[in-house]
C-alpha cells in the first residue's frame, strides 16, 4: 500500500499514534505532487528525517528534492497557468467549495497529523483545521463578489473613451510556509492563489509537511486541473532557494522567520518583477492598564502568551502592566498558568530540535543577563525524551535587551511595569515587533487611543486572536512585507489593468 492510502486509514489519534511508535512499521515516506501524480521514490535520493516533536524520534522522511525536481514543477504550473487563468470565476469559486468540503469530511485526520506532526494539542489542530476550511469557503465566494469596475469616461475634443479596471493574475506563486501552524497557513495561502488564478508550488516547513502531502489527496479528488498546484518538499536553503530564484515564479509568498525573509530577499534581488509577500514571526505586546478585571485579564494574558506553546506569530509574548497592579497580577498570572498550562497535559512541546536549542539559548541568556524566573527553567541541553520546554515568566528585563528586541517564539513571556499611557505605547512602539497587539482595560476611549496610537498591524481590546477574514492584516514594523485579508489577497496575486475602449 502507498504511503497516501496508508495515512487516509489512519484518521484517529489511536491508529496514528500506534502506527509511528511502532518499531516494526517502515517509516512513512512522503512523496512530491506534480501535476496531480505522485512521484515515486526513484525521483528523491536525499531524505530529511522528521522528528516527532513528543518523542525526538523519526516519525516521516521527507524529500529533500534537487533543483531538476523543484525546476519540474515550476514548468508544469507555468503551462497549467495558461488555461487556469483564464477560467471562470465561478468555476474556481466550485473548486475551492468541493476542497473544503472532503477536507470538512476529514477533518479528524487532517487535525490528528496536524498534531503528531507538529506537537500541538489536539484541540488546536481541530481550530486551526476548521479556520483553514473557513478560508477556502471565504474566498469561494469573495471572487464571486469581486467583479471589474468602470472608472470613468474621457470627453476630451477629440478623444472619448471608456476607461475600466480589471484584475488579472499574476502567474506562478511559490509559497512557502512555516512550522508553526502548517496547514492554516498553507490554506491561508493556496486559497487566495487558486481562487485569483493564479498557479503554485507550494514548499511546507521541511519539520510539518505531513498535511501538505495529505492536502495533495484533497486537490486530486477536488479535481483541479494537473499542474495548477504543485506541492515539493525540502529544506529552506536548498529546496527552498531554488525555487524562489526560478525566472518563471511570477511571485513569493512566505510565512516564516525573519532570517529566512533575508534570504528570499537576496534569492530574487535581481528579479525586480518578482511579488514578495513576507509575513514574517514577530512578538505582540499586551497592555494591562490599571481598571481590569484582574482574573479575566489574567486569563486573557495567558492564553495570548501561551496558545499552541507560543509559537504564533501574533502571541503576547511581551507583558506590560500598570504598576499599581504590576505585583498582584504576576502573582495571580503565575498561579493560572501553573494551573492551566501544564506540559503535556495543556501545552505540547515546541516543533523541533533546531527551535529547542534556540529557546534554550534565550533562556541561557536571561540567565546569565540576572533575569529573574518566575516560574519556568533552561531546558536540558540534551533532550532525549522530546522537545518539552516549560511555560516560563520573566521579569526585570532590560527593554533594550535582545530577549525583548527579538522574538522567542516559544512559551515564554517577559512581564514589564508602566506608570503612564505614553510610557507604554513608546515602549511598545521601540520594539522592532509589531504586527499585533493586545489592549486590556475597561476605558473604551483609551482601547481605541492606545489602539490607534500603537504601531501594530491589527489590536484587539479585552480579547484575543479573533479575527474576520475579509479585515485587512499587515505588519508595520520590521516584521516584513506580508498582507492579507480579502482585497488585499486579491492585491498579492493580481496585477491592475486599465482598458480604454471608444466611447460612442
Amino acid at each position: 500500500m502507498d504511503t497516501i492510502s496508508t495515512l487516509w486509514q489512519l484518521d484517529t489519534i489511536g491508529r496514528a499514534t500506534d502506527y509511528v511508535t511502532n518499531s516494526e512499521n517502515e517509516y512513512l515516506h512522503l512523496q512530491n505532487f506534480i501535476d496531480n501524480k505522485f512521484l515515486d521514490r526513484t525521483h528523491t535520493s536525499e531524505w530529511i528525517d522528521s522528528l516527532d516533536p513528543r518523542s525526538g524520534n523519526v516519525s516521516v522522511k521527507v524529500p529533500l528534492s534537487p533543483p531538476n525536481v523543484v525546476d519540474y514543477a515550476v514548468n508544469v504550473a507555468a503551462r497549467a497557468f495558461r488555461a487556469w487563468s483564464k477560467t471562470l470565476p465561478c468555476e474556481r469559486s466550485d473548486l475551492l467549495l468541493r476542497i473544503a468540503d472532503i477536507v470538512e469530511g476529514n477533518k479528524e485526520m487532517f487535525s490528528v497529523w496536524e498534531t503528531i506532526d507538529q506537537g500541538k494539542q489536539l484541540n488546536r489542530a481541530r481550530c486551526e483545521v476548521d479556520r483553514a476550511i473557513e478560508l477556502f469557503r471565504y474566498f469561494a465566494r469573495y471572487i464571486l463578489n469581486d467583479g471589474d469596475s468602470a472608472v470613468h469616461l474621457n470627453k476630451a475634443p477629440k478623444q472619448s473613451t471608456l476607461t475600466y479596471e480589471r484584475r488579472l493574475p499574476i502567474g506562478v506563486y511559490a509559497i512557502i510556509t512555516s512550522s508553526n501552524m502548517p496547514f492554516y497557513l498553507l490554506a491561508s495561502k493556496i486559497a487566495p492563489c487558486l481562487a485569483f488564478g493564479c498557479t503554485g508550488v507550494a514548499k511546507p516547513s521541511e519539520h510539518t509537511s505531513m498535511t501538505a502531502f495529505l492536502l495533495a489527496e484533497v486537490l486530486l479528488k477536488a479535481q483541479l486541473p494537473p499542474g495548477v498546484m504543485n506541492i515539493v518538499f525540502g529544506n529552506g536553503p536548498n529546496t527552498g532557494s531554488t525555487l524562489v530564484g526560478l525566472p518563471l515564479v511570477q511571485g513569493v509568498s512566505f510565512t516564516g522567520e525573519t532570517e529566512t525573509g533575508i534570504q528570499i530577499r537576496k534569492d530574487t534581488a535581481v528579479d525586480i518583477h518578482k511579488r514578495l509577500s513576507l509575513e514574517l514571526q514577530g512578538s505582540c505586546p499586551t497592555l494591562v492598564f490599571g481598571d481590569v478585571d484582574l482574573d479575566e485579564a489574567v486569563a486573557t494574558t495567558a492564553y495570548a502568551a501561551f496558545e499552541n506553546s507560543g509559537q504564533l506569530c501574533l502571541g503576547g509574548s511581551r507583558i506590560y502592566v500598570y504598576r499599581s497592579i504590576y505585583k498582584t497580577f504576576v502573582t495571580k498570572l503565575i498561579q493560572f498558568v501553573i494551573g492551566n498550562y501544564q506540559v503535556a497535559r495543556d501545552l505540547g512541546p515546541v516543533v523541533s530540535r533546531e527551535h529547542y536549542d534556540k529557546l534554550r539559548s534565550h533562556l541561557v541568556q536571561a540567565n546569565e543577563e540576572h533575569v529573574r524566573f518566575e516560574i519556568g527553567e533552561i531546558p536540558k541541553e540534551a533532550p532525549n525524551d522530546g522537545f518539552w520546554v516549560s511555560p516560563t515568566i520573566l521579569s526585570y528585563i532590560h527593554p533594550d535587551s535582545l530577549l525583548v528586541q527579538k522574538e522567542i517564539f516559544g512559551p515564554v513571556a517577559a512581564v514589564h511595569s508602566f506608570d503612564t499611557e505614553a510610557e507604554v505605547i513608546s515602549l511598545c512602539n521601540n520594539n522592532t515587533n509589531g504586527m499585533g497587539a493586545v489592549i486590556l482595560t475597561d476605558d473604551l476611549s483609551r482601547m481605541r487611543r492606545v489602539g490607534e496610537d500603537l504601531d501594530a498591524g491589527l489590536t484587539w481590546g479585552s480579547c484575543w486572536l479573533g479575527r474576520e477574514l475579509g479585515a485587512g492584516l499587515s505588519d508595520p514594523k520590521a516584521a516584513g512585507t506580508g498582507r492579507g485579508g480579502g482585497a488585499r489577497s486579491r492585491d498579492i496575486f493580481t496585477r491592475l489593468q486599465s482598458v480604454h475602449v471608444p466611447s460612442y
